[in-house]
């Protein structure tokens, strides 16, 4: 038998070549653009509610004072009640930053002689104050009134931490909206009498019977709608 002639594919017509212009695989480059661009989206909204959250963004916060002031040494070592200095947590919404004169009541003759304290006598009798700057910064668009949570039972520490420990006075909550709410949704976690307030190194032996006993002692029923704190 005589071998037949192989076929001669260069000689095929045009129009009888496949119709596709692309391989098979990009058919898959629809599949693989969606899918990465939803993992895109996941990892953008992930970094704005984990990353720049105020628990990674605000805690620690921890600022140079122009004066260095160890509420170790006052509030801790020497005892001195919050509300000496920040003498309107419990009858006003702010918490007052002290003034010179009260500074001055003790330094006047407590270490007269130290350069931050001559920083101090200068601002009193200039009637200059001190810049402070702001550790505990809501945005704007919170309110939050000191003088109910305070007549409420709830103390400095649920929000500040040991203060009487800081040597710098450093953010050490994240003062979200969520973390709010955790309160809102159950003060018992949080309420202690009001003599105690201050004390902060007090604990209750049962946390859960005490706040739940002074919840309805004292009608407290903190509200979670909007306008509670967006007003």
């Amino acid at each position: 038998m005589s071998a037949q002639p192989s076929e001669d594919h260069s000689s095929k017509d045009p129009s009888e070549r496949s119709l596709f212009l692309f391989p098979k695989w990009a058919n898959r480059l629809p599949f693989f653009f969606i899918s990465g661009s939803v993992l895109f989206l996941l990892f953008i909204i992930f970094l704005f509610w984990y990353v720049f959250s105020p628990k990674n963004l605000d805690v620690g916060y921890a600022p140079k004072q122009p004066i260095p002031f160890s509420h170790q040494l006052h509030a801790g070592e020497l005892g001195i009640d919050c509300r000496y200095c920040h003498n309107t947590i419990e009858r006003a919404g702010h918490a007052a930053i002290p003034n010179t004169e009260t500074c001055m009541n003790c330094h006047k003759i407590i270490k007269a002689d130290s350069p931050h304290i001559i920083k101090l006598r200068d601002s009193y009798t200039n009637n200059k104050p001190i810049e402070w700057i702001q550790v505990h910064r809501l945005p704007d668009y919170v309110y939050f009134d000191h003088s109910a949570h305070l007549q409420a039972g709830v103390s400095c520490v649920s929000c500040h931490g040991r203060i009487d420990q800081m040597q710098v006075v450093h953010q050490v909550q994240p003062l979200s909206m969520s973390w709010c709410l955790e309160c809102h949704r159950a003060p018992e976690k949080f309420l202690r009498p009001k003599e105690f307030i201050t004390k902060l190194d007090w604990k209750a032996e049962d946390q859960l019977k005490m706040g739940l006993y002074l919840k309805d002692a004292h009608h407290i029923r903190p509200r979670e709608d909007c306008n509670t704190c967006h007003r």
